[in-house]
C-alpha cells in the first residue's frame, strides 16, 4: 500500500499509542486490529480500503474517537484514521459548507462560521469530530427546535467497499445517501467530505439555569415532563442530575444536585426573556439555590461547561433511552437514575424532543420526546466493576418505559437495543446488501436489538 499518510503494523513501537488514540474514553478497549492506517487525504482513504478488499481485511473507520464503545477498534481489522482529514471550505453563496469527517464541530467549525454569521448543529462537547456525529444522526445544538444535524446534510463524498469515490445526495446514490444518514458504525463505506447546510446565527443566545436540591426530584419531574411540551421551540431544554460547580456554602456536603438548563437561540434579548418565562413557573422554584433568568450567554461558554463536565482521561459507560409513557410511571422509572449516581463524575440527563418534529426519510428514524442518557464516569478501573454494573441496573428499571436508543450513546456489547425502526432496519440491509456484500466494514460491534 502507497499511501501519503501513515501505517502502523501491529507489534511496531508505535502501534499501542496509537491504538489507544484512537479512543477518546479512558477505558480502552482489549482489542487489537492488523494495522493503523492514518489517511493523509481522500486519496490515501481510497488506496486504504482498496488494499483492505484485496487482502481480505476488514475495516474500522475512526474519526473523532468519541465512540464510548470503541466502534473502529477491531481485532484483526484495518484501523482506518481519518483524524487528518479536517478540512473546511465555506459557499458564502448557497450557504452550504464543505467538511472533513475529524473536524470537531464547537472547536473549529462554529468558529469558523461564526466569522460568517453562520451556525451549524453540531454536537455539544466540542471536541467530538463531525464524522460519527453525522452518521449517527447528530443529536446537536437546539435538535428539539432546529432537527437532527443529519437531516443538514445535503451531500456526502464516499468511498464505496469498492474503493470508488462517488458523491451521494437525494438524487444520486440516494440510497446511499439515506444509509449515511442514521446507520452510524454499521455505514458501508468511508466518508470523506460532508456538505452541510448552515442556518443563520442566533444574535442573543439567552440562557435561564436554575439548581435545586435532590429532594426536589419528583417534583421537578413531574412538571417538567408536560412542560416541555409548552415551551417555545427555539430554546433547547435539559434537565440533569449532576454535582454542580458551586460554592461551599450552597451545596456543603458536594452532592448530586438538579440542574435544569435552558438555552434560546433567539435574535434579541427580549425574545429570550419571553420565551424562557414559563420555566419560572417550576412548582419548586423557590427552593433553588441557584436561579439565573435569562442572561446572555454565548456558544464559547456553553461548549467551556461541556468540557467541564465531561473531562478527559477518566474513564466512561454510557448508555441512553427513548422514553415514553404516563408521567407518574416515568418518574418512576427514572428516579433511582436521577438521585443515586455512583460517582461524583457521574451524571444523568433528559434532553427534551418535546414537541416531536417529523423526521425526513433517512436511516435515522426512532425518537419520543424524552431522550434520557447516563454518563456514568469514574476515575479508578478497580471501579469499572461497580460502576458498569450500576449503569446496567438504571437501564433495566428505565427498559419499561424504553422503545429504543440512539446510536450515539450506545453500546451494543453491553446492552443491545433498537436504534431505528424496523421497517428501516430491513432497508439497511438490504442497502448494505447492495454495497457491501461481503461485508468489508466491521458493522456493528456487538448485536442490535434489531437482530
Amino acid at each position: 500500500m502507497k499511501i501519503k499518510g501513515q501505517i502502523i503494523q501491529r507489534g511496531e513501537d508505535a502501534y499501542e499509542a496509537a491504538r489507544q488514540a484512537a479512543v477518546w474514553n479512558g477505558r480502552k478497549p482489549q482489542r487489537f486490529p492488523a494495522l493503523i492506517v492514518k489517511a493523509a487525504d481522500e486519496a490515501d482513504v481510497v488506496e486504504a480500503v482498496r488494499y483492505a478488499k484485496a487482502h481480505g481485511l476488514k475495516i474500522g473507520v475512526r474519526a473523532g474517537g468519541h465512540s464510548w464503545a470503541g466502534w473502529s477498534v477491531r481485532d484483526d481489522a484495518m484501523l482506518l484514521d481519518l483524524s487528518n482529514l479536517c478540512d473546511m471550505a465555506l459557499d458564502v453563496t448557497s450557504g452550504i459548507v464543505r467538511v472533513g469527517p475529524a473536524t470537531k464541530g464547537g472547536l473549529a467549525l462554529d468558529p469558523y462560521l461564526a466569522e460568517h454569521g453562520l451556525m451549524f448543529c453540531g454536537g455539544h462537547c466540542p471536541t467530538v469530530g463531525l464524522g460519527g456525529f453525522l452518521l449517527q444522526g447528530g443529536m446537536g445544538w437546539n435538535c428539539r427546535g432546529w432537527g437532527w444535524a443529519a437531516e443538514s446534510i445535503v451531500g456526502i463524498d464516499v468511498v464505496t467497499p469498492d474503493g470508488e469515490l462517488v458523491h451521494a445526495n437525494e438524487h444520486h446514490y440516494s440510497d446511499l445517501f439515506w444509509a449515511a444518514r442514521g446507520s452510524g458504525p454499521g455505514f458501508f463505506g468511508v466518508v470523506t467530505k460532508f456538505h452541510l447546510q448552515t442556518r443563520p446565527r442566533p444574535q442573543a443566545f439567552t440562557q435561564s439555569t436554575y439548581v435545586f436540591p435532590m429532594d426536589c426530584c419528583d417534583a421537578i419531574l413531574r412538571w417538567f415532563h408536560p412542560a416541555q411540551r409548552e415551551i417555545d421551540t427555539r430554546v433547547e431544554l435539559v434537565l440533569l442530575s449532576i454535582v454542580p460547580p458551586l460554592p461551599p456554602e450552597l451545596n456543603p456536603t458536594n452532592a448530586p444536585m438538579m440542574v435544569l438548563h435552558a438555552l434560546a437561540f433567539v435574535d434579541t434579548h427580549e425574545d429570550g426573556v419571553a420565551v424562557l418565562s414559563p420555566l419560572e413557573q417550576c412548582p419548586v422554584i423557590d427552593q433553588a439555590v441557584v436561579r439565573v433568568f435569562a442572561q446572555p450567554t454565548s456558544l464559547a461558554e456553553e461548549r467551556a461547561e461541556q468540557i467541564r463536565a465531561n473531562p478527559e482521561g477518566l474513564r466512561y459507560a454510557v448508555d441512553n433511552a427513548w422514553v415514553t409513557g404516563e408521567t407518574d410511571e416515568i418518574v418512576n422509572a427514572l428516579h433511582d437514575a436521577f438521585v443515586n449516581l455512583p460517582s461524583p463524575q457521574t451524571f444523568t440527563l433528559w434532553f427534551s424532543m418535546a414537541p416531536l418534529r417529523t423526521l425526513p426519510d433517512m436511516a435515522l428514524s426512532l425518537q419520543t420526546d424524552i431522550y434520557l442518557a447516563i454518563y456514568t464516569v469514574w476515575e479508578n478501573e478497580a471501579d469499572d466493576a461497580r460502576c458498569r454494573a450500576w449503569l446496567a441496573r438504571q437501564m433495566q428499571r428505565i427498559e419499561p418505559v424504553s422503545v429504543g436508543q440512539y446510536l450515539g450513546d450506545s453500546d451494543f456489547a453491553a446492552r443491545p437495543s433498537k436504534f431505528v425502526s424496523d421497517a428501516n432496519w430491513q432497508r439497511l440491509q438490504t442497502v448494505r446488501e447492495k454495497y457491501d456484500p461481503s461485508r468489508l466494514f466491521s458493522g456493528y460491534l456487538g448485536k442490535s436489538g434489531h437482530e
